[in-house]
């Protein structure tokens, strides 16, 4: 019951929102038509529902060869490749919005895992990338709420990237992505949708510790 419900939410959703939002895509459009190298959505591999690979769309906000220039698939603060409309896609979260697409066709839902490249997908544990999407990976998530300043983060380390990454945050979101499986009900995704929204407009916050106290502790 569930699932049906949520999958019923999800289109409604979808299909509200894309009507809302039209003038704000159309807008974004143009402008990334005419800025950076023109380039309007970003097509990328993910790892999705019981580990099926599909295509998530973003918003362009990158040079076209960035996968192949400076730290590849990380993307640190201030980092070079980004353009400069999609350094505010990126900060605002904008860049995500087509995804709204996704979630109407079936390959996301609003609120799950998030979806993983599958080089990253790699990092998690074994038991984690057996369970981690039995059910749709979403939009936003407890992960994506923790880790909403994950550039930043990587940014400062003093390891490299690929490291940090291995050794501090893939293990934290696999956590955190277990928590909410085990968690999984009308009440989390509620919160963790107000959370999301409220997030956006008050991008400083710690609403996600307050509302879920009984999260995985994080040690960096």
């Amino acid at each position: 019951m569930y699932l049906l419900v949520k999958r019923f939410f999800d289109i409604f959703f979808s299909l509200f929102v894309l009507i809302i939002l039209f003038p704000l895509f159309f807008v974004i459009t143009i402008l990334l038509k005419l800025t950076g190298e023109g380039e309007i959505f970003y097509r990328q591999k993910r790892v999705g529902f019981k580990n099926n690979i599909f295509d998530i769309l973003k918003f362009a906000t990158m040079l076209k060869n960035s996968a192949n220039i400076g730290t590849g698939s990380i993307t640190l603060r201030n980092d070079p490749r980004v353009t400069p409309m999609g350094k505010f896609l990126r900060k605002s979260k904008i860049n995500e919005l087509p995804q709204i697409i996704n979630i109407l066709k079936g390959d996301m839902s609003i609120v799950g895992p998030r979806p993983l490249m599958p080089v990253s997908f790699e990092n998690y544990t074994a038991d984690v990338q057996s369970k981690v999407y039995s059910v749709k990976p979403g939009l936003t998530g407890i992960g994506s709420l923790i880790f909403r300043d994950e550039e930043k983060l990587v940014s400062e380390s003093t390891l490299a990237p690929e490291e940090y990454y291995k050794q501090n945050i893939f293990p934290y979101k696999g956590k955190l992505e277990m928590w909410y499986l085990k968690n999984i009900s009308f009440a989390t995704d509620f919160k963790i949708i107000f959370i999301t929204a409220w997030s956006i407009i008050f991008p400083q916050n710690n609403f996600a510790t307050t509302f879920f106290k009984e999260i995985p502790t994080r040690h960096f």
